[in-house]
């Protein structure tokens, strides 16, 4: 097994990383997320990596960090989840945010990824939304929350604030955030937001 590659990056091109280690360039299939982090060709980089052994084809996969790794391998335990969906969704998902997506439940974050339908998306929920959460049960879920937010959108961070101040949980409101158009203001998802906890009551 090869844990990780750790060496000059030779390459970097839609999917793949290329490193080169001992005068050999390993090919790493790679989502955006951590192509975005790893800098130009040229520069010294580490990726943590999981050995893909099939009938017919041997890939390599790697990783800038060990949660998108852990993500990677459990989405690809999910029955009909190949490494090319789960590369999609870590492409479109920072770690921290997939966990949040799958946690609360929400599958149809998911469906916005390429080639990822409504009944992968919902059994990638199922199956993983109990591991998630069991993982994380000593963790700080608005620790989680927030990481994932400053990552991905102020926007949602600044209509949490706003949404605790009037009362409601964090817990309360992320998951019916996470259901909204992204490209809203953060008066928009406030209002939004309000809309939806009102309709549950």
């Amino acid at each position: 097994m090869i844990y990780s590659v750790h060496g000059k990056l030779i390459a970097k091109t839609g999917d793949l990383a290329v490193v080169e280690c001992a005068g050999v360039g390993y090919a790493c299939r790679t989502t955006q997320v951590t192509l975005s982090e790893l800098g130009s060709v040229g520069d010294d980089v580490m990726l943590y990596t999981h050995l893909s052994v099939r009938e017919d084809a041997v890939e390599l996969f790697g990783f800038a960090d060990m949660q998108e790794l852990h993500c990677f391998e459990m989405l690809t335990s999910v029955s009909g989840v190949g490494p090319k969906a789960a590369l999609a969704i870590l492409s479109d998902l920072s770690a921290d945010r997939f966990a949040l997506v799958v946690a609360s439940g929400d599958s149809k974050t998911l469906t916005k990824s390429k080639g990822i339908g409504a009944k992968t998306a919902q059994r990638i929920v199922l199956e993983l939304k109990d591991k998630i959460a069991k993982e994380n049960k000593d963790s700080d879920w608005n620790a989680l929350s927030e990481s994932a937010v400053c990552r991905d959108d102020s926007a949602i961070g600044d209509a949490i604030s706003a949404l605790m101040v009037l009362g409601y949980s964090q817990e309360e409101v992320m998951p019916l955030l996470l259901q909204l158009d992204k490209t809203l203001s953060s008066e928009e998802l406030i209002k939004e937001t309000l809309k939806l906890i009102g309709s549950r009551r």
